[in-house]
């Protein structure tokens, strides 16, 4: 046991050190994990226990305020890192098939270091769309894919900032940021507008749209297997069977929310049927 305990510390040290972005290191919750293992520990607690006890005898809050300036917020702050990286990364001749990590102190290279960090941020600023689900006594929306989803990506996003801050990976974030803008300003017009929760067709779409952003970074990550740019190759292990993974889990609930289970038909209205004389005749002799 003990020696199990020592290579892993040995590991740790290894790859805090050794291979880690010394950029990084003094930026808040990139000295190590545990910060952020923290926080979604405190996550998972909130959401899955102390606030569905907390909401049991209680009416739901009306969050309709917060809500707007939520998903308004959200709206701003991904359209502005989506910017960034066309900016700094994909209209300064970046590959989509291979691009190594900048590890420099260039201008250009900090800021895209910053601008994965700033993604990583905003993946913490994301845990709060389930803590509205429950102060919204909403706790059916509380479901596995949803909670592991937003804890999957935090992991991913403060990994992607202390390891690989730059080069293949701006993909993944920059579409997420792209998917999360529709997404978000959706549920700013229905919090705006209640009526706009009738619209089922916006659900399906935003479905299909997050089913084809995780199919995109699978094969994202697949084009690096036979390329040589650099970038290593290690990342490929967990991003692959993570956005697979994710995929299946998001083409499941479209197949069960909009292919399976089809709405009910309008029920049919019976003819009105005259009565006869003979018939009320009957009536009355019974």
């Amino acid at each position: 046991m003990a020696y199990v305990l020592r290579k892993i510390v040995e590991l740790y040290i290894y790859f805090n050190e050794e291979v880690s972005d010394p950029r990084v290191y003094p930026w808040p919750m990139m000295k190590n994990p545990f910060t952020t293992i923290g926080v979604l520990l405190l996550y998972l607690q909130l959401v899955l226990k102390w606030g569905p006890r907390f909401m049991e005898k209680r009416q739901p809050f009306n969050l309709r305020y917060i809500m707007i300036a939520y998903n308004a917020a959200q709206i701003v702050l991904c359209f502005n890192l989506l910017l960034d990286s066309l900016r700094l990364c994909y209209f300064q001749g970046y590959s989509l098939l291979c691009e190594p990590v900048d590890y420099s102190t260039s201008d250009r290279a900090i800021a895209i270091a910053k601008g994965f960090y700033t993604y990583y941020l905003l993946k913490n600023l994301d845990l709060f769309d389930t803590i509205f689900f429950v102060l919204r006594k909403k706790q059916n929306q509380v479901t596995f894919l949803h909670v592991y989803h937003h804890t999957g990506m935090q992991l991913l996003a403060w990994h992607s900032v202390k390891y690989l801050p730059g080069g293949h990976g701006a993909f993944m974030g920059s579409i997420n940021c792209l998917v999360h803008i529709i997404m978000y300003f959706y549920y700013l017009l229905t919090a705006i507008s209640p009526r706009y929760k009738g619209s089922v067709w916006w659900k399906k779409y935003l479905t299909q749209l997050q089913i084809i952003q995780f199919f995109a970074i699978l094969v994202h990550w697949l084009v690096l297997i036979p390329s040589d740019c650099g970038y290593p190759r290690f990342p490929i292990i967990i991003m692959v069977p993570q956005n697979l993974f994710m995929f299946c889990l998001f083409a499941d609930f479209y197949y069960r929310e909009y292919i399976r289970k089809k709405p009910s038909p309008p029920a049919k209205q019976k003819p009105l049927r005259i009565a006869k004389q003979s018939d009320l005749m009957k009536e009355k002799e019974i």
